[in-house]
């Protein structure tokens, strides 16, 4: 009787074991590629270059040099020495490799972090007649589940979280409202709303929900597509294109966790925390309950709440960062309640949300015609395609005896006259087959061939542009 009752335990074990779904039990039973690494990957440096290797391709990293590739795997080997440290330890959350296990917590902060206490010091906080005061709010709230959110997006290394987090806000109330998710363009917000807010050196979401007020509406993802560079603002969508607007915002309650709990459970809200920790740079999933303080230096979104199987209480909240941090771009917050003033990273500090009562603007006309652009000039009887290069395939002394065409402007044209490169790729390794952005990369694009440019027994030279040397 005592074989046979052994069975079916064995059974039920194994099965837990198959069906097992959280990951903090996963790395409690020694399985550690859910956090994108192995602990026998730290027990020599070749299982470490071999791990380095692997993660440069998932997340197509190269370096210009190979001093570069150095220094990063050094900082590379520190991260996931702590990494696993923590992973080690009975914590509620686990902390995992991911696009930023390369940078120092120094490069983190200086690139990814990027709201303004300096300008928060100066807001008018806007509370009066909290419309969400009298909101009986449920024990949980998912906005994903309610299609409110949009696709999880990557601001790259870029200060302009402050841009992500005002338009995960007005994208969710604009879902809300007209029950029409639309992607709308943080480029716009880093480009145009330079009164006050600092494009990629920096913003506040109450200043980018202001510009968007005044601005009647902002752009659509697709029209005006994020770059993650400071740009100049293109007037002519401003002006033409502002497919969703909002009719004010309002702050929450500061230090006033009830309150928003409130906001949250009626739409995204967007709050201000300080994401500055090595723990948050390297989150991977579970709850956070990491040590950080209330020196706000990054815009998330709020965009649901719950309890988890132990009974700990959290915040879900996106991110900016791309879907490989943590839990696909999201991560879930320890949530105190009501006692609680700061919040968790100083959560309950500076939250506010758009509202939204009257419809989007009109759809802007047509715009006219773009005018059709005359192909490139090579000389009085050779053209190339539109948005091309000439490159001469056939010098005699000033002169060109025959053209070929690099299929992309401004490239450089390779002196075995049959090739070219890009413009961010100029330096021509004919030995290597491939172009490269300086001598000493290591990492390159392959080389283009040239097309034949058209001849034309007779060609005006009145709208020659300017020629490309070989």
């Amino acid at each position: 009787m005592a074989g046979k009752g052994f069975v079916p335990v064995l059974l039920v074990a194994v099965l837990l074991l198959l069906c097992q779904s959280w990951i903090g039990e996963a790395l409690a039973l020694g399985d550690f590629s859910i956090v994108g690494y192995s602990p026998e990957d730290l027990n020599s440096e070749e299982r470490l270059l071999d791990l380095f290797h692997s993660w440069l391709q998932k997340h197509a990293k190269s370096y210009d040099s190979v001093s570069e590739k150095h220094h990063r795997f050094a900082i590379f080997k520190d991260n996931l020495k702590y990494i696993h440290s923590h992973n080690v330890q009975d914590k509620t959350y686990w902390l995992g490799l991911n696009n930023l296990s390369d940078l120092s917590q120094e490069e983190f902060r200086a690139r990814y972090l990027g709201t303004r206490p300096s300008l928060a010091a100066n807001r008018l906080r806007k509370t009066e007649g909290f419309i969400y005061s009298d909101v009986d709010a449920p024990a949980s709230v998912d906005w994903r589940e309610k299609g409110a959110v949009a696709e999880v997006k990557d601001q790259g290394a870029c200060g302009s979280c402050w841009a992500f987090s005002t338009i995960g806000a007005v994208e969710g109330i604009n879902k809300i409202v007209t029950d029409n998710l639309v992607s709308l363009s943080e480029q716009e917000l880093v480009d145009c709303d330079k009164k006050r807010n600092q494009g990629c050196n920096g913003g506040l979401m109450d200043y980018a929900f202001e510009f968007i007020i005044q601005n009647g509406g902002i752009d659509s993802e697709s029209d005006y597509p994020y770059k993650g560079t400071d740009g100049r603002c293109d007037e002519s969508r401003r002006q033409n294109s502002k497919v969703v607007s909002i009719d004010r915002y309002q702050d929450v309650p500061e230090n006033d966790e009830n309150s928003l709990l409130k906001a949250v459970s009626k739409q995204p809200v967007s709050i201000a925390i300080e994401a500055s920790s090595r723990d948050f740079q390297h989150y991977s999933g579970g709850v956070f309950t990491g040590d950080c303080g209330t020196d706000l230096d990054h815009g998330v979104l709020a965009v649901g709440y719950g309890t988890d199987s132990s009974g700990l209480n959290y915040w879900i909240v996106k991110n900016s960062w791309g879907s490989s941090w943590g839990e696909k771009g999201y991560i879930r917050m320890q949530r105190f309640g009501p006692a609680n003033s700061d919040g968790i990273c100083g959560i309950n500090i500076e939250p506010s949300f758009p509202i939204k009562t009257g419809p989007n603007p009109p759809p802007s006309p047509p715009a006219p015609p773009s005018p059709v652009r005359p192909p490139t000039v090579c000389d009085n009887s050779h053209t190339c395609p539109i948005a091309t290069t000439c490159c001469c395939s056939f010098p005699l002394g000033k002169h060109c005896l025959a053209w070929g065409c690099c299929p992309l402007e401004s490239a450089t044209c390779c002196e075995d006259h049959y090739h070219c490169c890009p413009s961010d790729y100029p330096i021509c390794n004919l030995r290597a087959g491939v172009c490269l952005k300086s001598k000493h990369d290591i990492f390159g694009v392959p080389l283009l061939d040239r097309t034949r440019a058209d001849f034309h027994w007779s060609h005006s030279g009145a709208t020659r542009k300017a020629r490309a040397s070989s």
